[in-house]
This record gives structure tokens, C-alpha cells and sequence, in this order.
């Protein structure tokens, strides 16, 4: 079956709830907590990133999140809460619906990188 990129958008977004800034906030900075920029690095280095977030483009999630790649980012782990974004909120609902059905459970969508900036969140 073919699917849209607005029906895999509209898929994602019904499987991985958003999460407000401001409990993101509340978030930022928990050891059990790991924001997730999924943005393309040119992005990343123009405009910085949420504090202390892991970098993990969206098109290598699933070598970043699986433990038996040997690119796996050992603070990618399914005990722990995951807070993806991106610039317009796509790229990181996609990313946390690919991280749902590698079995990750406690994932939730950000969305905009510059409404966390916009919105006074910590950047480095």
C-alpha cells in the first residue's frame, strides 16, 4: 500500500504526543531524559541546539537507537524518556514513530527547535 508523506505524518503524529515547552522544561537537564535533535547537522551548527541534547539526524535513527549497531549512541536507551524536534516538527514525529516501533515507549514529539528558543529554553 502507498502512502503520503501526509498520511505518514498524520500516522506519526496520532502515535507520538507532543509534549508542551513547558514541560519539556521541566524536563531538561534529568538524567532519565534525552532530547533528541534529529535535525541535519548544517542545521545544528547554525543554529545551535536544545542544552545537553544528543544529535541524531532523523535519516540514521535507527542505527543511533538500536543497541546492536555499532553506531549506537549509548544514551539512547528505552528506560529512559526521549524528546525528539526538529525545525518544523516533521522530521521528529517521523523519527519518534521509527523509535515506537523499535519498541521505544516513552517518546514524544517537541516539535520546532525555534519555538524552544523562542520560548527562553536553555540552547548551546
Amino acid at each position: 500500500m502507498t502512502k503520503t508523506v501526509a498520511e505518514m505524518l498524520t500516522a506519526a503524529r496520532a502515535e507520538v504526543p507532543n509534549i508542551s515547552l513547558d514541560e519539556a522544561k521541566k524536563l531538561l537537564g534529568r538524567k532519565d531524559v534525552v532530547f533528541l535533535d534529529v535535525r541535519d547537522g548544517t542545521e545544528l551548527q547554525a543554529t545551535g541546539k536544545v542544552k545537553g541534547a544528543i544529535h541524531a539526524q532523523r535519516g540514521l535513527i535507527e542505527f543511533k537507537a538500536d543497541p546492536a549497531s555499532p553506531t549506537h549512541i549509548k544514551e539512547i536507551t528505552p528506560e529512559k524518556t526521549l524528546i525528539t524536534y526538529c525545525a518544523s516538527g516533521g522530521r521528529s514525529a517521523l523519527a519518534g514513530k521509527t523509535l515506537k516501533d523499535m519498541g521505544y515507549s516513552k517518546v514524544f514529539n517537541l516539535g520546532k527547535f525555534q519555538d524552544w528558543k523562542d520560548g527562553g529554553g536553555e540552547v548551546e
